[in-house]
């Protein structure tokens, strides 16, 4: 069974709609929803905001429902200058920014795992690369003029590449700055991710996540990031799971 997971219900609600034969479970104030998604046997949930939450979730998910796969999507704050909003990034590593144990331990580093980075299932993120540039390459038919003009989404694109996670809204350039100067890699920023790849790290699941850019993650990051997520990132997500999971993409 396949786990996708988000931290609003709005980022996944369009894969909700289109689960058939759905059965809903109660588990630590999380409604987990299994079901056929596209042929594919998938268990949905959101949870909630932040590392403490999401990291919960999944290791809920590991252990109750025989995950082969979780798979991570939503929106998240563009880091570097190139990304744009409506831009997708596919994570290659996950760090949590806001981690320092030192001196203990180098600051971002996991205390006793010996990690700073966490890498996610290279033939899972090939994969979802691939459907998410399918899906570029059809996104006129799918976000209408009206829709992309609203959230001034132009050309968007796809990049494979760090992702950092931390407990915190980021959205000061004092914040980004930090990021920038000591994470140098890092495309985008939000809050569960990281949390997520380490617990799937440490009970060996394959990992993937998808990050739709909503916001620059700056002093202008001011934006309805529920309409976005249900009008946007939703939209998003349910043609790239759809390409994903009906084998529409072909993996070297």
């Amino acid at each position: 069974m396949i786990g996708i997971m988000s931290a609003m219900q709005e980022e996944i609600q369009a894969l909700f709609n289109q689960l058939e034969n759905p059965i809903k479970s109660k588990k630590g104030k999380r409604d987990y929803y299994q079901g056929t998604l596209f042929g594919k046997k998938v268990v949905l949930v959101f949870s909630r905001w932040g590392k403490v939450a999401s990291a919960t979730t999944a290791t809920q998910l590991i252990n109750d429902f025989d995950l082969k796969e979780l798979i991570f999507t939503g929106v998240a704050g563009a880091i570097d200058p190139n990304l744009n909003i409506g831009d997708i990034v596919i994570g290659k590593k996950l760090v949590q920014h806001d981690m320092n144990a030192s001196p203990l331990y180098n600051a971002f580093e996991i205390p006793l795992l010996n990690k700073t980075f966490f890498e996610t299932n290279s033939l899972k993120r090939e994969a979802l690369t691939k459907a998410s540039n399918l899906f570029i390459s059809n996104f006129t038919s799918v976000i209408s003029e009206k829709e992309a003009k609203t959230f001034h989404i132009k050309d968007p694109k796809v990049f494979v590449g760090d992702i950092a996670s931390g407990d915190q809204f980021i959205s000061k350039k004092t914040q980004t700055s930090f990021i920038s100067k000591n994470l140098p890699n890092v495309l985008c920023t939000e809050m569960e991710g990281a949390a997520v790849a380490q617990v799937c790290y440490e009970y060996k699941i394959p990992f993937s996540i998808l990050r739709i850019i909503s916001d620059k993650a700056n002093d202008n990051s001011h934006i309805d990031f529920p309409l976005f997520a249900k009008q946007i990132a939703s939209k998003y997500a349910l043609n790239i799971f759809e390409s994903l999971f009906t084998n529409k993409v072909i993996i070297s």
